[in-house]
């Protein structure tokens, strides 16, 4: 399988770039993290005091856990020209690299943003010649996107779906 083909965006993006985080982005961070569970925070009847106390400490367990797990890990503000409208954090070990997280704000989704840097992800692993792998929760609407980019579902489902990219073999 090939990397990815680009896809159509029909407004021209300014560059896409990856910059690492710093402890200044901590603010923003937590809003991109918060924008990816506002669909499932409105499923509940928690008022803002309560919803902000629990995206908090999620947040921080999340930062906790993904630190922890990938201590080699590379944590970036997705920048779009000059402005930040995400985060990424890739994992780039002997036998993989690893999508752990990536997510952008709102405004900045299905604009391509997401599509450029996993195919990127994945010509880097296809000069390596490593798969990419990633974890979805079972539920969430990217899974179809994974799949157009090549990405196909391993293992045995649970919670989270395993997915995986591999380059052609050539063969």
């Amino acid at each position: 399988m090939n990397p990815p083909a680009e896809s159509a965006v029909h407004d021209p993006l300014p560059p896409v770039s990856l910059e690492p985080e710093g402890p200044d982005d901590e603010g923003f961070l937590f809003a991109v993290y918060a924008a990816t569970r506002t669909e499932e925070l409105a499923l509940t009847n928690w008022d803002p005091a309560l919803r902000q106390a629990f995206l908090a400490q999620q947040f921080q367990a999340m930062r906790a856990g993904y630190h922890r797990q990938f201590p080699a890990g590379e944590f970036s503000i997705i920048r779009l020209g000059d402005r930040p409208v995400g985060r990424m954090v890739l994992h780039r070990g002997a036998a993989e690299i690893r999508v752990v997280d990536l997510a952008l704000l709102p405004a900045d989704r299905n604009r391509g943003i997401g599509t450029l840097l996993l195919q990127r992800v994945c010509a880097e692993a296809a000069a390596a010649g490593q798969p990419v792998r990633l974890s979805v929760w079972q539920s969430n609407r990217a899974a179809r996107w994974y799949e157009r980019l090549g990405f196909r579902r391993v293992g045995e489902p649970g919670v989270y779906d395993e997915w995986e990219w591999r380059p052609a073999t050539g063969t």
